[in-house]
């Protein structure tokens, strides 16, 4: 063995490349436990308004560990993304000991489900999250099957520029089980628009609406309250001050009276 030159060479550069891995590791192990780059800053940013200092506080002390090199970027970011109101984290290392956190908080763009929880919002991704808001009343109210928020976002988007030239917003949008839409507008009127057909869409009956509305229901005196617009032609309406001749007007909410078709 000791007469093979290339054994003793190979034997060689085997033991010169475990004592370089032995001090690469122990260099490595010791700048990253080494007290002369402590971690001393964890800061703040993006726009923060749900988020309180409590709560950063308590996510950066249950996850910032160790020094700036040892902290665990991931534990800081789970901590970060399991607080209220925030839907996505960035955390970077900022030589030389300060920890940067990018917070991008929910924006509410509506309640989420007739019989769901009262701090269920969609934001303006299509997402649900949990949330409290102090005017969350104000906001409309989406509801459908599980899984069709971002459709039903996408929806309300298209049929509020479609309502637009009438100055009305849809305060619900409402999807049920079988797919089939209706709208409640802000003057009250429900608009039952029914499901995507090849022939006609949603969105084409909800613009016949909107181009015939002034020359149609436009120029009635009356309360409306309910459209029907799955018919290929029209609509029909249901209006609940006509009872019968010589009735006084029926001011309750109950869905009585007659449809015209229009």
């Amino acid at each position: 063995m000791w007469d093979d030159a290339d054994m003793l060479n190979g034997c060689a550069n085997a033991l010169y490349a475990l004592v370089a891995a032995a001090v690469i590791y122990a260099g490595g192990y010791t700048l990253m436990h080494s007290q002369l780059l402590p971690l001393r800053h964890l800061a703040l940013q993006g726009d923060v308004t749900h988020v309180t200092r409590e709560q950063a506080q308590g996510a950066a002390n249950a996850s910032a560990a160790g020094t700036f090199i040892s902290v665990d970027l991931d534990a800081v970011r789970r901590a970060f993304e399991s607080l209220p109101w925030v839907r996505k984290v960035e955390v970077r290392r900022q030589w030389p000991d300060r920890i940067q956190v990018s917070i991008e908080e929910h924006v509410a763009l509506a309640r989420w489900g007739v019989d769901a929880p009262a701090r269920r919002l969609v934001n303006t991704h299509g997402e649900v999250f949990a949330g409290e808001l102090a005017d969350a009343s104000q906001l409309p109210l989406f509801a459908g099957p599980s899984g069709s928020a971002a459709e039903v976002t996408r929806r309300y988007a298209a049929f509020r520029q479609t309502l637009a030239p009438l100055q009305f917003e849809p305060k619900q949008v409402l999807l049920s089980p079988r797919y089939a839409w209706q709208l409640r507008l802000s003057n009250g009127l429900t608009l039952d628009l029914g499901s995507d057909q090849l022939k006609e869409p949603v969105a084409q009956r909800l613009a016949r609406f909107v181009s015939h509305y002034a020359q149609t229901l436009g120029t009635l005196k009356r309360r409306l309250e309910y459209v029907d617009l799955r018919y290929p032609s029209g609509f029909a309406l249901r209006v609940p001050e006509i009872l019968h001749p010589g009735a006084a007007p029926d001011t309750s909410k109950r869905k009585v009276g007659s449809r015209e078709k229009a």
